[in-house]
């Protein structure tokens, strides 16, 4: 069986891989850039080719929901994408494209039903992302993580199987860390997802001092060139008191090995608010503070920052209009009270999510199947 993964979430991606059989071949077509016109090198490139999996580089086109310089080039690629997807498909030759969404997916998609190999979709969102939803028509099969995605889809062709959750297996380094920071200091852990957060690191930058005189503060800042926060506050953090210095521990990337071992560790987390994030927090149980992506598709952060703050876990606040005081406000009012928040929903979440990467796979292997028949 050769599977091709595309797509733009990595963590389903990688908890699939995770439980497939061991003959199973996999070939990754994905980004080795995260941002376009950017040279930080991209978290699914790294984690993929260290797995010493195959890696085939694509960078397609997109239709940008924010006008940038790279707006017009990006969708001037769109037409070149699906061509050169239909290559990859050509000379790859899969049983079966397994897309978990997004603008690399889409030409991959249409390409393989160009060739007639049958494609499986994976939606992660509470409703649908928009390649899905155009793809959907050519897709084989499509399954939905949660109830509430279904009625986006071909009825005859979703199937609820929950987002998959990828076991964790955390570094000896991760455990070294955590297991150093002083335990006096409550565990305070930053993220922006796999690319960071600008915004989110200039606030928590302008507040930092006040921080981590007392919090631990573990900081992913993303690698992206034009911003160079991780840079700046590499700097910032050594013209800070060696007590300090201690306390604050700032990564790149967080593994998706360590991510589930992190959350745990913590305290609390300020974090946006990409459905697998969330859905991380909400099984890991600690409380959070969310600032949703202000321009993602139909306000999509902001309804998953809702589905964690319904479960009593921690809120959410608007970017808009969001200052260093208020932030500082609020991550201190959460952390004397955060033994009150707990996910009343837990059990609930787990039973519908622990299994569904064994049910991706059993569609993918009897999508397979239906097209072997099919040829006969």
């Amino acid at each position: 069986m050769k599977i091709l993964i595309t797509g733009g979430h990595l963590t389903p991606a990688l908890a699939v891989i995770q439980a497939l059989p061991k003959d199973a071949k996999v070939v990754y077509v994905g980004r080795k850039f995260g941002l376009e016109g950017d040279s930080a090198v991209s978290l699914e490139y790294q984690t993929i080719t260290s797995m010493q999996l195959p890696f085939i580089v694509f960078q397609p086109g997109r239709l940008q929901r924010k006008f940038t310089r790279h707006s017009m080039p990006s969708l001037g690629r769109i037409p070149k994408g699906i061509w050169e997807a239909f290559k990859i498909l050509k000379e790859i030759t899969p049983d079966v494209v397994l897309s978990f969404g997004g603008y690399v997916a889409f030409p991959m998609c249409v390409a393989a039903a160009m060739l007639k190999i049958p494609s499986v979709l994976h939606e992660q969102t509470l409703e649908a992302g928009g390649a899905n939803h155009l793809l959907s028509r050519f897709a084989a099969a499509i399954c939905v993580s949660w109830e509430s995605s279904q009625k986006f889809f071909p009825k005859e062709k979703v199937v609820l199987t929950g987002n998959p959750i990828i076991a964790s297996h955390p570094s000896t380094e991760m455990r070294e860390i955590l297991a150093h920071t002083h335990k006096k200091y409550p565990l305070l852990t930053v993220t922006g997802g796999s690319l960071g957060s600008h915004p989110i690191n200039e606030l928590i930058e302008s507040i930092l001092p006040t921080l981590l005189a007392k919090y631990t503060i573990f900081h992913q800042t993303g690698d992206a060139k034009e911003f160079g926060d991780f840079a700046r506050l590499q700097e910032f953090k050594s013209t800070l008191p060696y007590t300090f210095q201690e306390r604050y521990i700032i990564r790149k990337f967080i593994s998706p090995d360590d991510i589930s071992f992190v959350y745990e560790s913590s305290d609390m987390v300020v974090s946006r608010s990409g459905i697998n994030t969330v859905l991380s927090l909400l099984l890991a149980n600690t409380p959070s503070l969310l600032i949703p992506l202000p321009f993602s598709q139909r306000h999509e952060q902001e309804k998953n920052a809702r589905l964690l703050q319904e479960t009593g876990l921690g809120k959410f606040l608007q970017q808009e209009n969001l200052t260093s005081d208020v932030l500082l406000r609020e991550i201190e009012q959460m952390m004397e009270k955060r033994k009150t928040y707990t996910n009343v929903k837990r059990d609930q979440l787990l039973a519908l999510h622990q299994h569904a990467a064994k049910k991706i796979i059993e569609i993918v292997y009897g999508t397979k199947n239906d097209r072997l028949q099919k040829k006969i």
